[in-house]
């Protein structure tokens, strides 16, 4: 970009408050055309609230609005809804999902573009005579798939897709609209294997090649060093530095954004080799389950007790598909043995009494109660399945909440979790995604299970809050003795925790390696080779 040449966007001095509480303090920073600009922070350090002052949402409006000023193309513009940030050519993809699960992937990204056809109705009732132009929607739809570079079928459902390919609906979706100028994406490959966030990464080159400004949020901090051209940490609402992406480290960028050394990928935090029982737990034979997207064919496992098993895997291998079977959120065959019972497959309430708790991948469709408070979130599911925090009247006739014991352990788990909150009386929908994620740990801690399936713990939190979950998973396992499964796309993520890990190819397990194994032979059986025929 010349010195002539105006910044396509530019933030000055960008201030919010909610309630009194400042959340942006002072923040400028500009980007030229065709730039990918990283932006970091931990959770609740400004970002989503600088994204939604650019993006007109009403959230910034119904709360006072904003100080300082947003430029484009060096004029100053107010933005008074998300209509109008489109019509100046910016593009969003939020962190949650905003599809129509009954649509296909391709009425997803053309909703409400859809092409049309007229016909001779249209003179006497105008544009509500008109049909839509299959042919033409699924052409425009597969331009938007391929632009992106991803491998998505068109003509899939939403309701029946792994959550990889909604986010690659989502930002095909923004991609098709053919002004777009600047793309804003946050935490799009926080869903992703590292296969797929490696096609996205290349995706994001190919935009900016095309003259599309790119702001990447995201945890991944490798990623920034890959794509951006500069990057801007944020700390409490400030922008801390902007560095140069070529010229910076993860280290220099991890220390700025908590201002504190940080090294949650270090060798003396991988999984320690240690002695395991040899009881087995949990035995499950022939397991196949009809998950869209994360088939399972015929896994066998044996988990022992106490252990921390790792299962990885690239998507739609069917690693995911695991736990939603044995836990009935789908359909499943096969025999699951635990504690020397055999688990009724397809009763989710069945698993739950056999003292099983399960953290989903799908936090807000899956995990939590959005409109309640943090309090209910946590304590209801040990409230309804073991009668956990009710007092008892009467021999049991009558029972009754006990208040003061669920306020006990929402603000124990706030505390040791390092919740972002208001209060514990604070709605789970009002939490940052990072946080949201920490309430469904809470949740299942506070049911005390004997065997916790946990599938991606730390999607979409920050590097402090990731390494913080991790740690708390750990001492869960070691210190009260409850075995735990980890389904997770990020192998280093399980070689820190786990004893061994089980990839899965396939819809079954290719091999099954201790976590101290080099990542390498991790990598092989991800492709479905052996040692010997890797060679």
């Amino acid at each position: 970009m010349s010195e002539m040449t105006k910044p396509l966007l530019e933030m000055q001095s960008v201030s919010k408050e909610y309630n009194g509480n400042p959340v942006l303090k002072d923040v400028s920073f500009t980007l030229g055309q065709g730039e990918v600009l990283g932006l970091v922070g931990e959770n609740g350090a400004g970002k989503s609230t600088l994204m939604n002052i650019l993006f007109g949402m009403d959230v910034i409006h119904q709360t006072g609005g904003y100080g300082g000023k947003v430029l484009i193309d060096g004029k100053e513009v107010k933005f008074t809804s998300p209509l109008d940030a489109l019509k100046a050519g910016i593009g969003m993809v939020h962190q949650e999902f905003s599809l129509l699960p009954g649509f296909t992937a391709a009425e997803n990204i053309l909703l409400n573009r859809e092409p049309q056809n007229k016909s001779v109705l249209s003179l006497v009732f105008g544009d509500r005579a008109n049909t839509i132009d299959r042919k033409k929607l699924q052409k425009e739809a597969i331009d938007a798939i391929t632009k992106l570079g991803v491998s998505l079928d068109p003509d899939m459902l939403v309701s029946e897709m792994p959550v990889g390919h909604k986010q690659f609906t989502e930002i095909s979706r923004e991609i098709s609209k053919s002004a777009i100028r600047l793309l804003v994406l946050d935490e799009p490959t926080a869903v992703l294997t590292e296969k797929e966030a490696e096609m996205l990464l290349k995706a994001i080159e190919n935009l900016s090649k095309q003259g599309i400004s790119v702001i990447f949020i995201t945890h991944r901090l490798q990623e920034i060093l890959d794509v951006c051209d500069k990057v801007i940490v944020m700390r409490d609402g400030r922008i801390i530095n902007s560095l140069d992406a070529k010229a910076t480290s993860i280290n220099e960028m991890a220390r700025l954004m908590v201002g504190r050394e940080v090294s949650a990928g270090s060798a003396q935090n991988r999984g320690e080799d240690r002695e395991i029982s040899d009881k087995v737990v949990l035995s499950v034979n022939n397991l196949w389950v009809d998950m869209p997207g994360e088939t399972v064919k015929d896994v066998n496992l044996e988990v022992h007790e106490g252990e921390f098993l790792g299962i990885g895997g690239l998507a739609g291998q069917g690693k995911l598909g695991i736990p939603n079977g044995i836990m009935g959120l789908y359909p499943a065959g096969g025999t699951v043995t635990f504690d020397g019972k055999t688990i009724p497959l397809n009763n989710p309430r069945a698993c739950l009494d056999s003292e099983l708790a399960f953290v989903s991948e799908d936090r807000r469709g899956v995990g939590l109660l959005l409109d309640e408070s943090l309090e209910w979130n946590i304590a209801f599911p040990a409230m309804q399945i073991h009668e956990k925090f009710l007092k008892k009247y009467l021999g049991g006739l009558i029972k009754w909440r006990d208040q003061s014991a669920i306020e006990e352990v929402t603000e124990k788990y706030i505390k040791q979790l390092q919740i972002k909150c208001t209060s514990s009386k604070q709605k789970a929908k009002e939490l940052s995604g990072g946080n949201q994620q920490k309430i469904c740990l809470a949740k299942s801690f506070a049911l005390e299970p004997k065997l916790m399936f946990v599938s991606e713990p730390t999607r979409g939190i920050d590097i402090g809050a990731k390494a913080l979950v991790l740690q708390a998973l750990k001492e869960y396992n070691r210190k009260h003795g409850v075995t735990i499964v980890m389904i997770s796309s990020e192998l280093e993520e399980l070689r820190q925790c786990c004893d061994r890990i089980a990839i899965i190819t396939d819809g079954a397990v290719s091999g099954i390696l201790p976590a101290s194994t080099p990542s390498e032979d991790f990598g092989i059986l991800m492709v479905g080779k052996t040692k010997k025929e890797a060679k």
